[in-house]
This record gives structure tokens, sequence and C-alpha cells, in this order.
């Protein structure tokens, strides 16, 4: 079973991303901070990280370096999660380095599609 990192502040939208992923039959972890987020990729490995942007503690994307700097963790691919869905905003998080992006409001065919396609394309 492939493991999912959600690094996201709000419960709600924490609680939609696990329910449908746990639903499509992938296991998750938690993490309600950048700190949280970082600190259990580099315990638990997972297959994939889903990262909200405007976290409480660090914005994603210096989550994301703390990430790739990192050996244990620098292969996970990243995915950003965030409201901010403005074409500058999405070129700066492309920049960043992250493996993909999804705006939210989201689809969760989108979702579980851009999981998907994802893991496969990292797959080894």
């Amino acid at each position: 079973m492939k493991r999912i990192l959600l690094v996201e502040d709000n419960d709600k939208n924490l609680k939609l991303l696990r329910d449908v992923l746990q639903a499509d039959g992938y296991g998750t972890l938690e993490a309600m901070s950048a700190g949280d987020g970082i600190a259990l990729a580099i315990s638990e490995r997972p297959d994939l990280i889903l990262m909200d942007i405007q976290l409480p503690d660090m914005n994603g994307a210096a989550a994301l370096r703390r990430l790739r700097a990192d050996a244990a963790t620098a292969a996970i691919p990243v995915l950003a999660v965030t409201a901010s869905v403005m074409q500058n905003e999405r070129n700066s998080i492309v920049a960043a380095g992250f493996d993909g992006f999804l705006g939210k409001p989201f689809a969760l065919r989108e979702l579980l599609d851009l999981v998907r396609r994802t893991l496969e394309a990292t797959a080894p």
C-alpha cells in the first residue's frame, strides 16, 4: 500500500484529503505544520507528500527546500496543494521545485488522477 503524507493545517481539508485517499486504497500520515511534516517524512519515508503552501510555522516552499536538502527525503515527490491559483503563483510554486500542483478547491477525480500519475512517474 502506498503511503501519502498530508501536510495541511485546515482540519476540514485534512479530513477530506484523508477520506478520499483512504477510500481509494492509500495509507495516510498527517501533519498540521511544516515542522511536523518534515519530521514525519524523515521518520516514515512516505511514497508521496501533499503539502499546503500556507502553513503556520513556515511556508510550503521553505519546507520543500528542507526536504530536498535531506538525503532521506530528497527523492520523495511533493505536490503543492493550495488556494493560490493565479498563474504567477502557480509559476513560483513550480519554480520552487514541487513535482506538481493542485489548486483548492479541487475535484476529487483531479486529486486522485494527479496522485496516481505522480506515483507512477516516480515508481522504481
